[in-house]
C-alpha cells in the first residue's frame, strides 16, 4: 500500500509504504517491521531496490512499514520545528499502523531497523521509545555522528557542531549506554568492513559489550551500497522473526 500519514506535530502528511503479508490481508495479527531508509533516498527505496520484500513478509507472516524520513536522521530537531521525525515515527505512525492494519499493538510485535542514516534512526528510536519498540537493527548505521560534522544535513538538523558540541554529544548513539542497557532490546548490527561507518560501529560494539548489552553483532567485506544491504536486510529479518516467535 502507497499511504499518507498525517504528522499533526509537523501539520503534514508523510507518505509511506506498506507491505502487508498474506496472512495480515487474512485478517490475523501480525508483528510489524519498521524499514528506514538513508539520506537521500525516500519511502520508495527499499522496495524499489528490493522488490522482494513482498516474498519475506509472505514467509514471515509480518507487515513492513517504509516511511519517508527526509533528511531528519529521524531525530525531533532542536533547531527545526518542520523535522520532528522521533515523533512521527514512534507515535504517529505507530498509532496509523495500529489502527488499519491487523498489528500486534505492543513492543514484542514491533521492530524497526534501517540502513545508514536509517540505522542511525531505528537504535536513536528504540533505546528512546523501548515502550514501543522491542527489537531494533542497522544496517551500516551512522552510530557516531561527530566524526562526519559537515555531512549530510546533519549540521542543519543540530546546529554546528563547534557551537554545539554537548547537543552532538547527547544524539550520539556510542554515549548512550545507560539507555541501551535500560531498553533491554534484541539488538542486530550489522555494517561492512569497508564502509566508512565500520570503524563507528566497532565502537559501538566494544561499548555494548563493556556494559554487557546483549546483541548480534554482523562484519562481512562489503561498502556503503546496496549491494550489501539487500542481503543485510534478511538477516536483520530472520533475527527479527526469531523475536517474534519468543
Amino acid at each position: 500500500d502507497s499511504v499518507e500519514v498525517y504528522s499533526a506535530s509537523m501539520n503534514k502528511k508523510v507518505p509511506a509504504v506498506v507491505i502487508v503479508s498474506e496472512r495480515a490481508l487474512a485478517g490475523n495479527r501480525c508483528p510489524v517491521v519498521y524499514l528506514l531508509h538513508g539520506f537521500g533516498d525516500n519511502h520508495k527505496g527499499w522496495i524499489t531496490k528490493k522488490p522482494d520484500l513482498k516474498r519475506h513478509a509472505d514467509e514471515k507472516g509480518i507487515i513492513i512499514v517504509c516511511p519517508d524520513g527526509s533528511t531528519s536522521w529521524y531525530w525531533d530537531s532542536p533547531v527545526d520545528s518542520t523535522f520532528r521525525y522521533e515523533t512521527f515515527v514512534s507515535k504517529e505512525l505507530v498509532a496509523y499502523t495500529d489502527k488499519y492494519y491487523p498489528t500486534v499493538p505492543r513492543a514484542t510485535g514491533r521492530a524497526i531497523t534501517g540502513l545508514s542514516m536509517g540505522g542511525q534512526g531505528s537504535l536513536y528510536l528504540a533505546v528512546h521509545h523501548p515502550d514501543v519498540f522491542g527489537a531494533a537493527g542497522s544496517m551500516s548505521g551512522g552510530v557516531d555522528i561527530r566524526p562526519f560534522p559537515k555531512n549530510w544535513d546533519m549540521a542543519k538538523r543540530l546546529g554546528t557542531l563547534e557551537e554545539n558540541r554537548e547537543r552532538w554529544d547527547a544524539f550520539t548513539l556510542v554515549n548512550q549506554m545507560e539507555r541501551f542497557k535500560a531498553a533491554n532490546l534484541a539488538l542486530i548490527i550489522d555494517c561492512g568492513t569497508d564502509d566508512f561507518f565500520y570503524q563507528v560501529n566497532l565502537d559501538l560494539h566494544k561499548r555494548l559489550l563493556e556494559h554487557k548489552v546483549n546483541h548480534d553483532f554482523i562484519v562481512k567485506p562489503g561498502v556503503h551500497n546496496w549491494d550489501y544491504w539487500i542481503k543485510a536486510v534478511e538477516f536483520q529479518l530472520l533475527f527479527f522473526q526469531q523475536f517474534f516467535e519468543r
